[in-house]
């Protein structure tokens, strides 16, 4: 940032300190300023290229400024259990993920034992590598144990006397270090709760701990908090019905609210040095900022030869992307996780929506206020396994669940494509896909309520589990084999878990559960199937029921023109353009997919554009990385699934028939037929109204933000009404109405009614004009629509049919009929959809649906806040000032203000064509979209190659740099320093800087020949290294020189990819390096794809392919993630 720049904020914002440039509302009202300095020409012109310019001039000196704002504080205290920070800059701590290794040993016979725990504790030992630890190598990012509670040991060791093993609780607690006022005030809020709930109170136990022994580092240090355990047991006389472990989860969780009002810390506030770790009359919990052999050295308990146990689970933690804290070490309370829930906040903004509807004061056995007082489920601060076990323990102790039974209903195997399933089953699962969205992500989760233990997989299997049974009754389950060294001659049996499956072990009965077996009695409790038949509702049948439906005239169209030239109006106004017929759309009506385009995009961010964009070009779709490996859309099709229950639902704690009496949609995306059947629907107590997503043209930028805010209000009246499903429609799009962004208004509706805990009392639906493409349909159900109508694109389709601009029937002269072209493009968009998810390792719509997996690029905190709550926006940008005035010209060149051309003229005919895939010079005034591969810039890239000329490369260079200013944050982004630029004489020479040099892994193929063989000779010559990439190398281009030297044509570095193109043992053994792919870098998450077309000749050859054949290398997937 430019000095000058940062001494005007400065001055603007007075005294404060560095922290409080962070603060939001100045952000917001900074940011606002900018939109507003901008300004408007007149309405729906081209008027928005200043505004934009003004825009990027300030994102340019506040590029590297965060836009994530600090948290309320709590109660001052002098230490921590978690160094968590703030968001700030690029860091969230919302994004946190755990990745880790874990395993359990158990006693079928349930007799504690000594080595029962010993051997857990050496199971964690050994996975040491499965963890992490941070820059220090003795701080690491978490490791405990889980077992059951070795009464004799307590008996001995308290002061006091205790119940009988069972008729008690104990909790574990992180409290202040060295703070006795702070610490006081927790054991007194604590002790108020359980007087609250009938608890006795036998007494507190400093858990002694020894941080010399286990060598802890300094991070781990300055966080450590004082452990201490407390006993309590229900009061004489005390005659409840509510099982002891369910009022003693209810007991923690009061205990953190009436510690955090003591406090004065808010309800939605994490306590940075308070927490409980466990508090059960079956489990404790011994867990820490720990590396796993600090374990047993830190804490003397677990080191006493009296400290026996029937069930140990343990747990090393790797913090994917996270800072690492004493509380978010596992195990947690009624689990242990390895793996990442990718769909976390998706499955939390359900589970807050869901908390209307809950009703647990019957099985809990408390009042509306204080269940009221215990939400939300999912308390802040919580990581994606922490927020997995808070759902887990509801569903079992306040949903009177059982374990597994509550394991198939969040991480269900793969049931939509399989017809070998037993059908009671497969009824169970399609039953409660209707009661909630499945948890997805590679995931082995180990599960305990103290009487039962068990694993499962999720359904892709992206985790490993392996278990051996001992012929003297011991289970050991862990994320691999060698953690526990057992004769062979002692194993009675092993085996490995598999994708969906289940390992459960029931420790009062003796046995380990079959996965087919206690699925079938689980299948058997209650008759789902018929439960599915009577209630769910029927797309198919609504359809039928409605009859035949008029198609609804579209605003705008020319009932005296064919063809698409009938529809340019609309077409215009909802952002259509040449490109998108051609490219986008006639490609997936021809063949069934989308098109294939080459690599990369040299086009501006939506943010930095001069031309009008669609909301949906401000987000990017993340991607599984190396931890969290995505999944293969073509080859593992069984387990993915676009079918979806939506409208109202049932109380997630209780099983009843009417919890099916849902609506099933086989896919997003519904005809116009569909549509107008559930906007007429009246259909077993069913019933839709029809929301109006479009202002007035006088009301110019301001009608935008007012429209959302009305949107909100009247989907919460409907729901207030009993309506099942609201409609958002943009169909009253007219020369003086302006459409709302469908994508603004299903998040702005989505997250009210989410925020109102209504969100799960109706469906929301879009009808469309807007929506066509992939990316569209992607972003409109991560930001919660159920189901979307694109009518337009439909009635395109029809349009491009009229105009004999589709592909012929088979054997006809005829185009294809139209409903196969709108099949075709339905099954191109539903593939493309699939693909999406499977980059961020999604099987099912169900999950990705409100799952959020995108960043905002480019949009300001009104807009987030308002629309796509809890989405990472780090750079600020357009609010809705900027996204109303696009709305306006998109508007304005369908219905102009001004009288149509007269006929003839080209504007007449045809849509604009803005040059956003195509360079396109700008014409009569109307600007284009620029690009970075301009023509100028490469006429002289051209000139300087041809003459060897310096100036002309320079000229290049400039003209490029430019352009990046305009294009990319990076562009935007100078060198600050203030030392002394170091004399080149001191600096290691050019010739010796380039050798360390590496090209990109550009693959034969995707590049041509003459490209591949030139980078490979110039790097040879500098003494650098060229990367084959993923397509193999001739091995004409291996075979050395007649003087033993190697050929300048072959690339010292080798590739291997999933897909494993072209890969032999003489072209691995001709490298000086050998890279396994990790991830695709062009398009991340998905493997490597080349056309048919290109897999020609040579190519062929050099990828031992067949010509003419397309190639697509599947995305890195289990074995590369287990290298």
């Amino acid at each position: 940032m430019a000095s000058s720049h940062a001494a005007a904020l400065s001055s603007a914002r007075g005294a404060g300190t560095p922290s409080a440039f962070l603060a939001d509302p100045l952000r917001r009202s900074s940011i606002n300023r900018v939109n507003r300095d901008g300004g408007v020409a007149r309405a729906g012109g081209f008027a928005t290229g200043a505004h934009r310019s003004a825009l990027r001039a300030k994102l340019r000196g506040r590029i590297c400024r965060p836009n994530r704002t600090a948290g309320r504080g709590v109660m001052p205290v002098e230490a921590k259990h978690s160094a968590v920070p703030e968001a700030k800059g690029l860091f969230d701590p919302g994004n946190d993920r755990d990745a880790c290794g874990v395993g359990f040993v158990g006693e079928l016979s349930k007799t504690p034992s000594r080595r029962n725990v010993t051997q857990a504790l050496e199971m964690l030992v050994r996975m040491t590598h499965r963890g992490a630890c941070g820059c220090e190598e003795n701080t690491g990012d978490g490791a405990g144990i889980l077992a059951s509670i070795p009464h004799d040991f307590f008996a001995q060791k308290c002061a006091f006397d205790l119940p009988p093993a069972g008729d008690y609780g104990l909790g574990m607690f992180y409290l202040p270090k060295d703070d006795p006022t702070a610490r006081g005030v927790c054991v007194e809020a604590v002790e108020a709760a359980c007087a609250e709930l009938g608890f006795d109170v036998l007494g507190w136990r400093d858990v002694p701990t020894d941080s010399g022994a286990a060598d802890l580092g300094e991070s781990a240090l300055a966080t450590e908090p004082d452990v201490a355990q407390l006993f309590v047991a229900p009061r004489d006389g005390d005659q409840s019905a509510i099982p002891l472990e369910t009022r003693l989860y209810v007991l923690r969780r009061l205990a953190t609210v009436r510690t955090k009002q003591a406090r004065g810390a808010p309800a939605d506030d994490v306590l940075d040095d308070f927490f409980v770790c466990s508090l059960s009359s079956r489990t404790v919990v011994y867990k820490g900022q720990l590396k796993p052999d600090q374990v047993m050295s830190y804490f003397p308990d677990l080191q006493d030869e009296s400290f026996t146990a029937y069930l140990s689970l343990v747990h090393s933690r790797f913090s994917t992307n996270t800072f690492p804290s004493w509380d978010r070490a596992q195990p947690l309370h009624m689990m242990g996780h390895n793996g990442e829930i990718n769909t976390l906040k998706g499955n939390s903004n359900w589970m807050l929506a869901r908390e209307g509807l809950i009703d647990v004061t019957e099985k809990l056995g408390v009042s509306d206020a204080l269940q009221a007082e215990l939400a939300p489920t999912i308390e802040g601060g919580l990581s994606d396994s922490g927020a997995f076990d808070a759902v887990l323990e509801l569903l079992v102790k306040g949903g009177g669940r059982s374990l597994a039974e509550a394991m198939m209903l969040m991480i269900p195997e793969a049931w939509q494509n399989n017809p070998h399933m037993d059908p009671a089953r497969r009824a169970f699962y399609e039953f409660h896909s209707a009661v909630m969205e499945p948890w997805d992500g590679p995931a082995l989760v180990t599960f305990t309520d103290g009487v039962q233990v068990g694993a499962t997989l999720d359904r892709n299997g992206l985790r490993p589990g392996r278990f051996y049974l001992t012929k003297t009754g011991r289970i050991v389950m862990a994320s691999e084999v060698g953690v526990v060294d057992i004769p062979p001659e002692e194993i009675e049996q092993k085996g490995r878990l598999r994708p969906g499956n289940i390992l459960l072990v029931d420790f009062d009965k003796g046995t380990i559960l079959q996965d087919a077996d206690m699925k079938a009695k689980i299948a058997a409790k209650r008759p789902y199937a018929d439960w599915v038949k009577n209630q769910v509702i029927e797309l198919d049948h609504l359809v039928a029921d409605a009859g035949a439906v008029a198609k609804p005239a579209i605003s705008g169209a020319r009932d005296d023109a064919n063809g698409v030239i009938g529809l340019l109006a609309p077409l215009r106004a909802a952002g259509f353009t040449r490109e998108a017929l051609d490219m986008i759309l006639l490609p997936m009506i021809g063949t069934g997919s989308e098109a294939l385009g080459s690599m990369g995009n040299d086009a501006p961010l939506a943010v930095m554009s001069e031309i009008p964009k669609l909301t949906y070009e401000y987000f990017k779709q993340m991607f599984a990385q190396v931890t969290n490996p995505p999944i293969d859309p073509i080859r593992e099709e069984v387990v993915t699934s676009l079918e979806c229950m939506v409208g109202p639902e049932g109380d997630l704690v209780t099983t009843q028939e009417s919890s099916a009496h849902r609506l099933r949609l086989r896919s997003p995306l519904l005809t116009f037929e569909q549509m107008e059947a559930i906007k007429s629907m009246d259909h077993m107590g069913w019933t839709s109204r029809v929301l109006d997503a479009t202002y007035d043209v006088d009301e110019g930028t301001a009608g935008l933000e007012r429209t959302l805010d009305r949107l909100a209000l009247e989907a919460s009246a409907a729901v207030a009404d009993g309506v099942a499903c609201v409609v958002i429609s943009d169909r009253a799009q007219g020369p003086s109405r302006v459409a709302v962004s469908s994508l603004l208004s299903c998040g702005a509706v989505h997250h009210h009614l989410v925020q109102k805990l209504e969100r799960t009392r109706v469906a929301i639906l879009l009808d469309s004009a807007e929506a066509r493409d992939v990316h569209h349909f992607c972003t409109l159900t991560g930001f919660g629509a159920d189901g979307v109508c694109p009518y337009l694109a439909i009635e395109a389709v029809g349009m491009l049919r009229e105009d004999n601009l589709v592909p012929n029937a088979p054997g006809s002269d005829s185009p294809a009929p139209l409903e196969k072209l709108v099949d075709n493009y339905f099954h191109a968009v539903e593939h493309g959809m699939l693909k999406v998810f499977a980059k961020m390792g999604i099987s099912t719509l169900a999950s990705y649906k409100g799952a959020q997996i995108f960043e905002a690029l480019g949009l300001n905190s009104d807009v987030v806040a308002k629309c796509f709550k809890g989405t990472v926006s780090r750079v600020e940008g357009v609010g809705f000032d900027q996204l109303a005035a696009d709305a306006l010209a998109m508007h304005h060149m369908g219905f102009p203000a001004r009288a149509a051309a007269p006929d003839g003229k080209a504007e007449t005919a045809t849509l604009r064509n803005a040059g956003e895939y195509h360079w396109r010079g700008e014409k009569d005034g109307v600007p284009t979209e620029r690009h970075l591969n301009d023509p100028k810039a490469i006429q002289h890239l051209q000139a300087a190659s041809r003459q060897n000329s310096p100036d002309e490369y320079r000229k290049y260079a400039d003209i490029t740099d430019e352009l990046n200013k305009g294009c990319n944050l990076r562009g935007m982004i100078t060198f600050e320093s203030d030392r002394e630029p170091v004399p080149v004489d001191q600096v290691e020479p050019a010739s010796n800087i380039v050798k360390r040099f590496c090209t990109g892994a550009m693959s034969y193929g995707s590049i041509s020949l003459e490209a591949h063989s030139t980078l490979a000779r110039a790097m040879n010559r500098l003494g650098g290294k060229s990367n084959t990439g993923e397509g193999g190398e001739n091995p004409r281009r291996l075979v050395p020189q007649a003087d033993g030297s190697k050929n300048p044509e072959r690339s010292a570095i080798k590739q291997i990819a999933s897909g494993r193109f072209g890969v032999t043992a003489y072209y691995l053994s001709n490298s000086d390096e050998i890279q396994i792919k990790m991830a695709q870098g062009a398009k991340p998450g998905e493997g490597g794809e080349l056309p048919g077309t290109k897999v020609q000749g040579d190519i062929a050859v050099t990828r031992m392919s067949t010509p003419g054949v397309g190639l697509i290398s599947p995305p890195p997937h289990h074995d590369i993630y287990s290298i």
